[in-house]
């Protein structure tokens, strides 16, 4: 098992929640946590270990992103008027990670980091390697064509685990992605549900 495998399993059992709808997820067959301690029985969180819990959930889920990372995006996101969590959201979704895996182009938010990486990804018909790239609306992602036959990418099409979101125009056949705009909340497809108000409580507090 790779190590990226290893985390991503992890994380959920962490969470107790499949939180990227896998049907692999280890917490389909059992909810309590890693290690030795883990079936200990729950203990009552404090609000503190509620927001604390939906950040590292947040945070997880695109990846496991460095809490250095996550910081910046949400202090870009308070900048921003109106609603902070439905900002950070939208923030999130519009890294190029994110969005070569909303286009079903990779199955795993870890595959996309890694994919985009290796420069098997195009914006606008120019090669970009940075897996935090913010796409525009409009942008329109693409697989390189030499890319296109991939074993994880035709697995990824052809699965039905999940469905493209309304906010990408998707052509498997070409791989193409259009990024029309930029998703609220209730617009992402999320397997677990995502409480970005209490990101903003747990920052805002500490």
């Amino acid at each position: 098992m790779t190590k990226r495998t290893a985390a991503k399993y992890k994380l959920d059992r962490r969470m107790g929640e499949n939180i990227w709808g896998r049907p692999k997820s280890p917490v389909n067959r059992r909810e309590y946590g890693p290690g030795q301690h883990g079936q200990r029985r729950k203990q009552k969180l404090s609000d503190f270990g509620i927001q604390l819990r939906a950040k590292q959930k947040l945070k997880g889920y695109y990846g496991d992103l460095t809490e250095k990372q996550f910081r910046r995006i949400y202090t870009e996101a308070e900048r921003r008027r109106g609603d902070t969590g439905e900002a950070l959201i939208g923030l999130l979704e519009r890294r190029l990670d994110a969005v070569v895996y909303r286009a079903k182009f990779v199955p795993t938010i870890f595959a996309a980091r890694q994919f985009v990486n290796h420069g098997h990804v195009l914006v606008n018909g120019k090669r970009v390697n940075i897996p935090s790239y913010r796409v525009s609306e409009g942008d329109v992602i693409e697989v390189r064509e030499k890319s296109r036959q991939m074993g994880l990418v035709l697995e990824a099409v052809q699965s039905s685990e999940r469905d493209v979101p309304e906010y990408l125009e998707v052509d498997h056949s070409k791989l193409t992605a259009k990024f029309t705009r930029t998703p609220a909340l209730s617009d992402v497809p999320y397997a677990a549900q995502m409480e970005p108000n209490l990101v903003v409580e747990f920052y805002a507090k500490n």
